[in-house]
């Protein structure tokens, strides 16, 4: 049987139990937003700003946190020579005011600056793929415009592009990237030497495949399946033969040789020559799979990323085409896997989407929401606010002890550990609380349960078997 411990547990961990109210809105209510620290992850949110009032009270919990907004220069410079700044200084004034750091997703779009017509038209705000500039220098002049514009608000992080393995977000090839992402940080750099470079954040679906393809190339077949299995827990069948149900190494290596899944480990490929050559300074992660699937990525992160290279996890969330989960297993899953990429030294931690939007094509909630549409809070909302307060200013460390699994935030005097068990209930010796009853936690299960103490973290690694 579940235990209701998640709810109670990440309400005290935002030091309350009950909601807080909001800081009297204004341009000084909010912190600035800090700069990733390593060691130290915050935790945030994205959403649609044209619901910002409604998400407004939630957001000024998420202080200190990051987020990002993904322009396009064909919508900022509809006609040449003409560009409209204003919905973007909107944005970036708005998120400073919030405490929470703006990072920006640089797009092209397909308009005047490229020729041709767009194949592929997204979502309400009817966004197009992006294809090669016709002018590079042109280019690198808007986003040295951009730069020197956002600088002095705090922007100091910039994606070019999105998800360039998808044709829909990328027309160009895999050379083409390459060079656009060179000139872009060229441009990046020279108007703020200190500002960071982010490669697109290659997609979830991609980066199965690419731990599939890593480990099918190691020779460990058997691995690779088994890999490919959990990583796909939810995805298997729902693309027809790009994402197949595989028995064995040669199924699965016909579904790597499927021209989307080659395209998706070329650009990975690509991706990873930009960081090692340190044209990328930011390793950009999005995953929206079962809370299995962590260990795998982690374990092809840590083979493919130089030493010293950031991680910020820009898009994090969780994929169900069934869409029909719990609010509190949504919650626990939401824990689990924030959790674990915070345990991992993963700089920043934001969840998509922040709200859940009726209007959307799907139909369905098929990205599971930490607010209803209105902005009032689910469990998954009240857990995220309380591990952004656990990591506000305090040092992640991973928990793998004696059953338990986890993350530890140490700082102030204080250590809060967020902790489950994978196998059987395990007793501990630290103070926690239950929402069910009341009474104090004694054993961890497979739901996450929050235990603090005054200890300094060694000690209280020491303390959790009592």
């Amino acid at each position: 049987m579940r235990r209701p411990a998640l709810l109670a547990a990440l309400l005290i961990l935002a030091g309350c139990t009950s909601p807080p109210p909001a800081p009297t809105p204004g341009p000084t209510s909010a912190p600035p937003a800090p700069k990733p620290v390593a060691g130290r992850t915050v935790f945030g949110a994205h959403w649609d700003w044209n619901r910002y009032q409604q998400f407004e009270p939630y957001l000024r919990k998420l202080a200190g946190s990051s987020t990002y907004y993904e322009l396009s220069w064909c919508d900022v410079e509809k006609t040449q020579g003409a560009p409209d700044w204003s919905a973007l200084d909107s944005i970036a004034q708005r998120s400073k005011a919030l405490g929470i750091r703006l990072d920006l997703k640089i797009r092209i779009g397909v308009c005047w600056a490229t020729g041709g017509t767009a194949q592929h038209t997204r979502g309400q705000a009817n966004k197009t793929e992006s294809a090669m500039p016709r002018d590079l220098k042109a280019y690198q002049a808007f986003v040295t415009s951009l730069v020197k514009r956002y600088q002095p608000l705090g922007v100091t992080r910039y994606a070019i592009e999105n998800e360039v393995n998808a044709q829909q977000y990328w027309a160009g090839t895999p050379e083409q990237y390459d060079t656009l992402v060179r000139a872009a940080a060229e441009a990046v750099h020279a108007a703020d030497p200190a500002a960071q470079v982010v490669d697109s954040g290659i997609s979830s679906v991609a980066m199965g495949m690419g731990i599939a393809d890593r480990l099918l190339e190691a020779g460990q077949a058997d691995q690779a399946v088994a890999a490919y299995d959990v990583y796909f827990a939810r995805r298997i069948g729902t693309r027809g033969k790009q994402i197949p149900q595989v028995n064995d190494a040669a199924e699965l290596q016909t579904a790597l040789g499927h021209q989307v899944n080659q395209r998706n480990l070329a650009y990975l490929a690509v991706t990873d020559k930009l960081l090692a050559d340190k044209v990328v300074q930011v390793r950009q992660l999005h995953f929206y799979e079962h809370p299995d699937g962590v260990v795998p990525l982690l374990d092809l992160l840590k083979a493919t990323t130089p030493a010293g290279v950031p991680i910020s996890a820009w898009e994090v969330g969780r994929f169900d085409k069934a869409a029909d989960a719990a609010p509190e297993v949504v919650a626990e899953e939401m824990t689990k896997v924030t959790g674990e990429l915070a345990a991992a030294g993963i700089v920043d931690v934001v969840w998509l989407p922040l709200a859940f939007n009726p209007g959307n094509k799907a139909g369905a909630e098929v990205r599971a929401g930490l607010l209803e549409p209105d902005g009032a809070e689910r469990p998954a909302g009240v857990a995220l606010a309380g591990l952004a307060g656990a990591g506000r200013g305090a040092a992640a460390s991973p928990v793998d002890q004696d059953g338990l699994t986890g993350v530890a935030f140490s700082g102030n005097g204080r250590t809060s550990i967020v902790a489950w068990s994978d196998a059987a209930p395990v007793p501990v010796g630290l103070p926690g609380k239950d929402l069910g009853d009341g009474a104090a936690v004694k054993e961890v299960g497979d739901a996450p349960v929050l235990l603090e103490t005054d200890q300094p973290l060694d000690k209280a690694l020491d303390s959790l078997r009592g």
